[in-house]
């Protein structure tokens, strides 16, 4: 399919709509937040048109949503029998004066919600210190995932290390779920 023609199935992606679509898993510290770019200390997105990011805590903030692919308008057959790739795509970044740990964890799910297939990556630790924390994309494709999956829930968050008051810790941004048909 021409990627014109591809869109992604998370919904409120960057925060523009604050927590609208997302679940609250953990809240810890200051709670989550929604900034405008680039924050304070932070660092300017590659693609101008992303305006916000949410950002986490001192303490474990994540959050998740569950997109449903049948209402999405794919179905069981083409899901079952073509397995058509599904990619999911998140963006993160630190700030230039306090370190952060970022984490993500992308579940393909069955009818019953329970896992088919899973993707979680290695868990990023940013320290201004030692590195550039600009924003860094993670992406992975799902594919030959078997039949069964209906859902896609991802989950992401982190917060900062040096558990500062506030909103120090990682920024989450442009979130993506797209599934190639």
């Amino acid at each position: 399919m021409d990627s014109g023609h591809l869109r992604n199935l998370v919904k409120n992606p960057c925060g523009n709509d604050q927590f609208n679509h997302w679940e609250i898993i953990e809240n810890g510290g200051s709670m989550w937040r929604v900034e405008e770019m680039p924050g304070d200390c932070g660092y300017d997105f590659p693609d101008s048109s992303i305006l916000t990011y949410f950002v986490t805590s001192f303490e474990i903030c994540l959050k998740e949503q569950t997109i449903d692919l049948v209402s999405e308008g794919y179905t069981e057959e083409i899901l079952d029998s073509v397995q058509p790739k599904i990619e999911v795509q998140d963006w993160f970044s630190g700030r230039k004066d306090c370190g952060c740990n970022y984490e993500l964890h992308v579940s393909l799910l069955n009818g019953n919600l329970e896992p088919v297939n899973e993707f979680k990556a290695e868990p990023v630790n940013l320290d201004p210190d030692n590195e550039d924390c600009i924003w860094r994309k993670v992406s992975h494709a799902f594919e030959d995932y078997g039949p069964g999956v209906r859902f896609v829930r991802i989950q992401h968050g982190g917060q900062d290390t040096k558990f500062w008051d506030g909103w120090f810790g990682v920024r989450v941004t442009n979130t993506s779920v797209v599934v190639h048909s």
